[in-house]
């Protein structure tokens, strides 16, 4: 699927699709790259979440930009408006999450992050994901923190989805989450903010890789 993805958006960003043009259908395109239909299924789907192509019910995939947005939106938010606010809350609120954690709330921790490492089905990762950070928040003690999480909730879960169907990052996620959840069990303030600052930063830069290719975070935040 990535092959094939990659593929179609040099394609387009060479301009051998133009804005307007109608891509091959699926039956061509697997017949072309000698893959199944469910891997082009995929691969036309990496395509709109970059915002390079829409899906038109009954009449095909059509061009829609030569390139793909610098700043995505996930559920009404930007993906750097959302990293900038993970950032100020989520880093903090590990600290505070080490220092009044509970017996229940890392039982759940603990839960989370093993049903995550289990888990195949992207939809039910994502779905897991949200519901450990909102974990993560509530375990701070202070609820307002976890108000905030929720209110983003559905533009996490999209940008999750986005970094997992474009990025590969499900494994590496599981082991940043499991490295926040023992800091927070081991009470270290210090390592939990650490284990959270590394998370967030991976994230960040996953998201650039895929949108910016041979781009930095730091640079895109300097733009």
């Amino acid at each position: 699927m990535e092959a094939v993805l990659a593929y179609l958006r040099r394609a387009i960003e060479r301009g051998e699709y133009a804005v307007g043009d109608k891509l091959p259908s699926e039956a061509a395109l697997s017949k072309e790259f000698e893959v199944s239909r469910s891997v082009i299924r995929e691969a036309l789907r990496g395509l709109q979440a970059l915002g390079l192509t829409v899906s038109r019910t009954g009449k095909g995939t059509f061009v829609t930009a030569t390139g793909p947005a610098e700043n995505p939106t996930f559920g009404g938010y930007s993906a750097r408006d959302l990293i900038e606010v993970r950032r100020h809350v989520e880093i903090p609120v590990a600290g505070y999450a080490a220092l009044r954690r509970d017996a229940d709330h890392l039982d759940l921790l603990g839960h989370l992050a093993e049903r995550m490492e289990l888990e195949t089905d992207n939809t039910a990762w994502v779905a897991l994901d949200s519901r450990f950070h909102i974990t993560v928040a509530q375990t701070s003690g202070n609820p307002v923190f976890a108000k905030v999480i929720e209110e983003i909730r559905d533009a996490l879960a999209r940008q999750s989805a986005f970094l997992n169907q474009l990025g590969d990052r499900r494994a590496e996620s599981n082991v940043e989450h499991r490295r926040i959840v023992t800091a927070i069990a081991d009470g270290s303030e210090e390592t939990a903010v650490a284990a959270m600052t590394a998370h967030l930063a991976h994230v960040e830069q996953a998201l650039t890789t895929i949108v910016r290719p041979g781009r930095t975070a730091k640079q895109n935040r300097n733009d």
